[in-house]
């Protein structure tokens, strides 16, 4: 692992850890929160599903791997902006014959 200055070390743990928070937050939201409020949503549906059932039976876990995804897209961005990942070379990408 290439090594890194304090400071940046710092910077990227810290941002890492403020994308975690929002994730868990967002899986706090999606899990429990419509539980709680499942009387006052059982008005809205969801191709004609209930969203508290809707979201019960399959929308958390479309909003999970939503999250992983997400996740995944974000976490390259944030390494390669502090250089953990190299950035790809445009002649990487042409193919060898040519």
């Amino acid at each position: 692992m290439k090594k890194m200055d304090p400071q940046k070390a710092k910077a990227y743990f810290r941002l890492r850890t403020t994308l975690i928070i929002i994730y868990l937050a967002i899986g706090a939201i999606v899990s429990f929160g419509v539980v709680l409020f499942a009387e006052s949503l059982q008005s809205f549906t969801v191709m004609g599903i209930p969203l508290p059932y809707y979201m019960g039976a399959q929308g958390a876990i479309i909003t999970f791997i939503a999250l992983l995804f997400f996740n995944a897209l974000i976490s390259d961005v944030v390494d390669k902006k502090f250089g953990l990942i190299p950035k790809e070379d445009s002649n990487q990408n042409q193919a060898v014959n040519q």
